[in-house]
């Protein structure tokens, strides 16, 4: 069953421009997002390939970003690149008190001047 889809898109430019400020990716990343986006070169599309996905999975959760921050979901790849999320053992528990078992499902793409997630929340 599925439980919630989600989408989001956003500028890379505009988040080119976030990163520069201080603070922005401390609230955005976790240390091992930070630590491999450094190993691809810390480009402006691979944050907002992480932002949107971020989003997308508040938004396949229907919460919005309330009651947790952004670092409670952590996005990395797969020996092969595909995209997954891990999420903090606190969002774990506001997921699963709302729909018991789950499993998200991501995919993460980006254009020259966007970048776009969908995440599908459904049960385990």
């Amino acid at each position: 069953m599925i439980y919630g889809i989600g989408n989001d898109i956003i500028e890379i430019e505009r988040i080119g421009k976030a990163i520069s400020k201080e603070g922005f990716i401390e609230k955005l990343c976790t240390k091992n997002e930070r630590e491999n986006l450094l190993k691809k070169g810390n480009r402006a599309e691979s944050y907002a390939g992480i932002f949107s996905a971020k989003e997308a999975i508040s938004k396949a959760i229907g919460l919005g970003v309330r009651g947790y921050s952004l670092t409670d979901i952590e996005i990395l790849n797969d020996e092969f690149g595909k995209p997954f999320a891990i999420l903090s053992e606190k969002l774990n528990e506001i997921i699963r008190d709302k729909f018991g078992a789950y499993k998200i499902e991501l995919s993460i793409s980006h254009s020259k001047q966007y970048a776009t997630a969908v995440a599908i929340l459904f049960s385990a």
